[in-house]
């Protein structure tokens, strides 16, 4: 009798989940993306076919599946599935799973597969409690983290986890996440504009949980039907025409960039949002900086171009929302910074000598002079080291004879750039032994 009631009151539990919940894949081929993880012959693949112990800690952005595959991993192999939030619980917490996990193996057999959401939150002390349970195979220890375990997690936990990293869902494989919802008998019923279903992929950012979210609040408030105006009033976020494979992609980033090189940080920052809104690939924008703090800027701020490589940086090790912060001061500095196009200039200049054939011959005093039968030739003789020399700077000819008067670096009087002018002009009479 007892099961008559069991079943419906499941179904009821299961109703009132998130959809992001009820769509959880049941095994391992029902997974969407991070193929390189769980195709055949993958390690994940092998701990569960072969149902090892194992210890995992996976990295990856918000969304992209490290819940899903712990459940995943639990369900393919029959072991109890214990959950902790490090956001939430503590140590406590921790030991209480590691003793309930050593009674059951030790009065069924049956093994625990402990998985800790977050578990950078962790201090040092929280993190060593989990190491006699990994050590002694009590669990099987996944743990998942957002930040770099290397900085975040102990290193005697991650020497004994093998680690795996995941990646953000592609447009098509959020395409994927989307669809299967609105078809599978644990998603929901409701027809989606091609736009609309275009605006939610957008939304996603590689995010399968978020889509998902969207598509159920769409689903409430399109009473069966979800266009574009029904997502927009039921996420509170308005739809940037943003395509980026197309002309906005294109006009934006043409835009923002010259909103820096053009010394205006509020436009380049409204770019920048637009950008992030819209869902650009952030490592983008990233590259865009980059080549921006030496084509625009170079000399006139050296700090520029370390200021960009550190947004970069920090778009790898934090990733989006956070990074957006860090984007943002560098588009400020840039935008701010003085500006010269020397740098570019002068290695472009040099590239078309080259390659109009300008290159002459290395002058004799300048060849390689180590090797046997290099003095016979004349190679290196002649050749006057400069720290011999007072100021570290001699009368010398370094371009070959053809190139001698050529003048690719051309200073501007902007910014630092009007010191390394200085410079250049006090060692071009040093040289010249004037």
């Amino acid at each position: 009798m007892e099961s008559l009631f069991d079943e419906p009151a499941e179904e009821a539990r299961r109703a009132h989940e998130p959809l992001a919940v009820r769509m959880r894949p049941r095994n391992l081929d029902e997974v969407v993306g991070q193929s390189h993880l769980t195709g055949p012959g993958t390690a994940v693949r092998q701990l569960v076919e072969r149902d090892a112990p194992m210890s995992l800690v996976l990295w990856g952005p918000p969304g992209t599946g490290k819940t899903t595959l712990a459940s995943v991993v639990s369900k393919a192999t029959s072991r109890r599935f214990v959950e902790i939030s490090a956001v939430s619980d503590g140590v406590k917490a921790v030991r209480d799973a590691i003793a309930e996990a050593k009674r059951s193996l030790g009065m069924s057999g049956r093994q625990t597969l402990l998985f800790v959401d977050e578990v950078h939150r962790f201090n040092k002390a929280q993190q060593d409690a989990l190491l006699p349970a990994v050590e002694n195979r009590w669990v099987s220890f996944i743990g998942a983290t957002t930040e770099n375990p290397f900085f975040s997690v102990n290193s005697p936990l991650l020497s004994r986890s093998l680690l795996l990293t995941l990646q953000p869902l592609g447009d098509e494989e959020v395409r994927e996440v989307l669809r299967r919802a609105l078809s599978d008998e644990r998603g929901i019923r409701a027809k989606v504009t091609p736009e609309a279903e275009d605006q939610l992929v957008r939304l996603a950012g590689g995010d399968a949980r978020r889509t998902l979210t969207y598509l159920e609040a769409a689903a409430l408030v399109g009473d069966g039907e979800i266009t574009l105006e029904v997502l927009e009033k039921a996420v509170d976020q308005a739809a940037v025409r943003y395509d980026r494979d197309g002309d906005q992609h294109y006009d934006v980033i043409s835009a923002f960039i010259k909103s820096i090189r053009g010394s205006d940080p509020d436009a380049a920052l409204h770019y920048l949002a637009r950008m992030i809104v819209a869902g650009e690939d952030p490592r983008f924008i990233a590259r865009r900086l980059i080549v921006h703090a030496s084509e625009d800027i170079g000399m006139a701020d050296p700090t520029a171009l370390q200021t960009a490589i550190a947004a970069a940086k920090a778009v790898e090790h934090v990733g989006l929302p956070e990074a957006r912060i860090n984007l943002a001061q560098a588009v400020i500095h840039l935008a701010l910074a003085p500006k010269s196009n020397a740098v570019i200039t002068a290695i472009d200049e040099a590239m078309a000598d080259v390659r109009r054939g300008n290159v002459g011959h290395v002058p004799n005093h300048l060849r390689d002079a180590h090797y046997k039968g290099a003095e016979k030739l004349g190679h290196g003789k002649g050749y006057l080291y400069p720290h011999d020399h007072p100021g570290g700077v001699v009368a010398q000819q370094y371009a070959p004879d053809e190139l001698a008067a050529r003048r690719y670096y051309r200073p501007t009087r902007h910014g630092a750039e009007s010191r390394w002018a200085e410079v250049l002009e006090r060692i071009g009479k040093a040289l010249r032994g004037r």
